[in-house]
């Protein structure tokens, strides 16, 4: 274990050296690629600027309501879980922040949405987003920066693999997940984002649609939580002990300002501010209110009666479904799209007992199924009145349906695959799992040395 871990230092030191001559490298042609800018900026322009001061303002908007949702994800997740691992589940989406942010801006940008090699990976020449400037974006749109472009795609990287956290919540280590989420967002999110986001990637060019992560982010998501429960094992007492939540006020908040920040996660994904921006805007709230609606009334006459926690978990089962379809579907077929996802979503977080695996916060039930139903649906409800570049079956175009079908299954693979893999490395390398004594203890105080709570 000693060679092992002496091993894995040498390699992140060798990592940061390089990191570090890549970052003086990269000053340096700043700094002679900036004398030349500063003679021409005394010279008259040749041409207007083609960025739109507008649509640049409302990515950056969009940018930071995206961001906002994966604290919003923690404090979701954060009720859920017993007192003792508050904070863990909390730290859970912050480090994500923090993690995936230096990632993105390294080498996973590139990965994803750089010059595409075969339509599989992009190239790694925006390393340290070298060339990702002030100037027009060559992806996207040329009416806004390319850095704000970056920006905005990086909150998506940053929330994937926070979704991911509510699957082995209470008995991860805080190492291994540190290791997980690293390897995750360059191994797995980078290359389904250039498949599906990139215009080179070989689903976009199949005719793939996928608005804002039906695939990339919640069917992906969704998978790898199932694969991390099964590798990780249930809770020492699970179905045995009571495990309520300790704060069901924290998940109607999260559950809130995800709705808040959704607006951004969809309507954002328009890049531009024009009439699709407003289209996915009104298809996001209607199908949100329209899930939670259908996911209480199904509760209600399932139980007896509808409760807070149901109504928070249908509206998020909402932003999950109609998140590929929200440029593409029409405000009637929102409706149909949430109340389906409220209906089944529920459906799938009740048999989930019955299964024998212990995803602690049904991110399978609401993502992973929520995520392939709003996928599917996509392929059925894309109107080419609201938006050209989508005709589903409803349409005239049954083949659309079967591109669906081929673009989650192809994320289900990779993503649960490569899961698999990262797992089993990062088990040999420093273990998953807490011991016994730590899970016993709670996350909180054994990885953190902290209480959520100080009530006397």
């Amino acid at each position: 274990m000693r060679q092992i871990v002496r091993s894995v230092s040498i390699v992140l030191v060798a990592a940061a050296l390089f990191v570090f001559a890549s970052s003086i490298a990269s000053l340096a042609d700043q700094g002679v690629n900036n004398a030349p800018a500063v003679a021409a900026a005394a010279a008259p322009a040749a041409s207007p600027s083609p960025i739109d001061s507008g649509d640049t303002a409302w990515l950056l908007i969009s940018s930071a309501l995206v961001l906002i949702m994966t604290p919003a994800l923690g404090f979701f997740y954060g009720g859920m879980v017993r007192k003792k691992n508050v904070l863990g589940t909390i730290m859970h989406s912050f480090w994500a922040i923090c993690i995936v942010s230096i990632v993105w801006v390294l080498w996973t940008y590139s990965m994803a949405f750089g010059p595409s090699i075969h339509g599989i990976i992009g190239n790694l020449s925006w390393f340290g987003l070298r060339g990702v400037g002030q100037g027009p974006s060559p992806i996207g749109s040329p009416k806004v920066p390319h850095l704000a472009f970056m920006a905005f795609q990086m909150m998506f990287a940053i929330i994937t693999p926070a979704l991911i956290t509510g699957a082995f919540a209470e008995r991860m280590k805080f190492s291994a997940y540190t290791i997980f989420i690293v390897l995750w967002a360059t191994f797995v999110y980078a290359p389904i984002a250039h498949w599906v986001w990139n215009p080179d990637g070989w689903l976009s060019k199949l005719g793939a649609l996928d608005f804002a992560g039906g695939t990339v982010v919640h069917i992906n998501a969704g998978i790898a939580a199932l694969v991390a429960a099964m590798v990780i094992g249930k809770r020492k007492g699970y179905l045995e002990v009571p495990m309520m939540p300790n704060n069901i006020g924290y998940t109607v908040l999260g559950a809130s300002l995800l709705w808040f920040g959704w607006f951004g996660f969809n309507a954002g994904s328009a890049i531009t501010s024009g009439g699709l921006a407003a289209l996915a805007f009104v298809t996001t709230n209607t199908a949100t209110a329209a899930a939670a609606l259908g996911w209480s009334f199904t509760e209600w006459a399932h139980k007896g009666r509808p409760t807070v926690l149901g109504a928070a978990s249908g509206a998020v089962a909402g932003l999950v479904a109609i998140t590929p379809a929200a440029g593409f579907v029409t405000p009637m077929g929102a409706i149909a799209i949430g109340v389906v996802a409220g209906m089944i979503c529920y459906t799938a977080v009740n048999m989930r007992p019955k299964l024998g695996y212990d995803d602690s916060l049904d991110v399978v039930g609401v993502h992973g199924l929520g995520g392939f139903w709003g996928a599917i649906a996509t392929g059925i409800f894309a109107s080419p009145a609201v938006n050209p570049a989508g005709r589903g079956l409803l349409y005239g175009n049954p083949h659309q349906v079967i591109i669906q079908f081929l673009a989650c299954g192809v994320t289900l693979a990779w993503s649960g695959v490569g899961t698999y893999i990262i797992l089993k490395v990062v088990d040999a390398v420093v273990g998953l799992r807490v011991s016994e004594d730590e899970e016993e203890l709670g996350l909180d105080l054994s990885q953190h040395d902290e209480t959520g709570y100080n009530l006397y």
